[in-house]
């Protein structure tokens, strides 16, 4: 008779094995306290269930060691184990588990390609060729990465070409706005526009403020009968306007309060070009010098550059703040760094005046330059190797240039004989849109 306390670590022993036992293996029936043949067989199985193998069903893994006879190795040339025989999975069966050969072919055409090699045709040679030297040139679209399978996605009535829309660019203006007592003169310059949105035009000896997003007019100042306005100009930030006037002065507003700041000297005569570099604001006349005023001195000036021979009507920073370029009546364009009182580049090329002037804002170094009637070309000039790089005839003068900050094109106004904007692609200097204004 067996003893009463091993009975019982028995059968606690057979509770705890059933309760870990697969479902599709066989109950134990633990109502009978003495264990039957079959079921200590199937004791031992439990006990002994590293070495016993269901055959009903194949074991892949367990919870801490991979098993990879599921993976597609055949793909990347790599051998894998054959199945042993005493494993008791059937080669030949058809099941998703038993043979993954189908959905590996569906995941390798989706991933690499219908042409990707198999193993089987891969030659002699491929067996020694290492695994991160594999690379198959395929061309696909993302629909190709289908669990389908699809190169083209055209069976499901989709195309994968993606058509780009065309940029569309109006050729007449959305907004109309009234000037009057703008001033007919080339080398003033008169209409700026904020980074906050807000345009800046000097009409007579008045300055008006026009707001893009509200369309509101906002009158800033209005310098008297013995004053005029020759320049205006925005700094970085947008809520502080410069303005040039007929009497040499610059005056600094505060747009936001429409209140002037501070009113500085120095010139001799117009103040017909402005350019701002962070708190360093320069200013050109046509006394024929360049003066550089820091609005954090007391000082009206800092520095003063010499070197043209005529008016400076054109005046603009690098966006990175080290280079400034001036352009003059003299038919010169020069190039001055933060700490010269004499140009570093000097370019003759022009035979008009140079009044306008802009920095790429995507290439460091690119300069475009235009030339007024007698010249009416845009020349392109790199400052960091000093050399001319093109030039294109536009057939009317040159008033100003703007570089997109989005999009390597360039916007050039015309006036005198013919008074019309063109959009340019650089560098190849082809004509995006004309437009004719009166």
């Amino acid at each position: 008779m067996a003893d009463p306390m091993i009975s019982q670590s028995t059968q606690s022993t057979l509770k705890i094995a059933a309760s870990t036992t697969p479902r599709h293996q066989h109950h134990l029936h633990l109502e009978n306290p003495t264990p039957s043949p079959s079921s200590s067989k199937h004791v031992n199985r439990l006990i002994n269930s590293n070495h016993y193998i269901s055959p009903s069903r194949p074991i892949y893994s367990d919870r801490f060691i991979p098993c990879r006879s599921s993976s597609n190795f055949a793909l990347f040339n790599i051998s894998l184990p054959q199945p042993s025989a005493t494993a008791g999975i059937s080669p030949g069966c058809g099941g998703k588990e038993d043979n993954p050969s189908a959905y590996a072919a569906l995941l390798r055409n989706a991933l690499f390609g219908p042409q990707t090699p198999d193993k089987k045709d891969w030659g002699a040679g491929a067996a020694g060729q290492n695994i991160f030297r594999y690379k198959m040139e395929t061309r696909q679209s993302l629909h190709s990465l289908s669990p389908f399978g699809f190169d083209d996605m055209s069976d499901l009535g989709v195309s994968n070409v993606a058509i780009k829309t065309p940029r569309k660019v109006s050729r007449s203006p959305y907004k109309v706005l009234d000037a009057p007592a703008l001033q007919d003169d080339f080398y003033l310059n008169l209409v700026d526009w904020s980074s906050h949105n807000v345009l800046a035009v000097g009409l007579g000896n008045c300055v008006y403020l026009w707001n893009a997003c509200s369309s509101k007019v906002t009158k800033l100042c209005d310098l008297g009968n013995d004053d005029g306005v020759c320049s205006v100009g925005w700094a970085h930030r947008g809520t502080h306007l410069a303005i040039g006037t007929s009497n040499g002065k610059v005056q600094i507003w505060d747009a936001s309060r429409c209140k002037r700041i501070r009113t500085m000297e120095g010139h001799r005569l117009r103040v017909g070009a402005l350019a701002w570099s962070s708190s360093m604001l320069s200013s050109g006349s046509r006394d024929k010098s360049i003066l550089q005023r820091d609005i954090r001195a007391r000082e009206d000036f800092v520095s003063k550059l010499s070197g043209h021979k005529s008016e400076v009507c054109g005046l603009k920073w690098s966006y990175d703040n080290r280079e400034l370029a001036s352009g003059g009546n003299d038919n010169r364009l020069f190039v001055w760094n933060q700490h010269s009182s004499q140009p570093v580049l000097k370019y003759c090329d022009h035979t008009a005046a140079v009044k306008a002037i802009a920095w790429s804002p995507h290439l460091h170094g690119l300069l475009a330059s235009g030339g007024g009637t007698a010249d009416r070309c845009i020349r392109f000039w790199n400052t960091t190797t000093n050399s001319h790089l093109s030039c294109i005839d536009t057939g009317s003068q040159v008033c100003n240039l703007v570089w997109s900050k989005n999009v390597n094109e360039l916007v050039s106004t015309h006036g005198y004989s013919q008074n019309q904007i063109i959009l340019w692609r650089y560098p190849t200097m082809s004509k995006v849109l004309k437009s004719v204004y009166l």
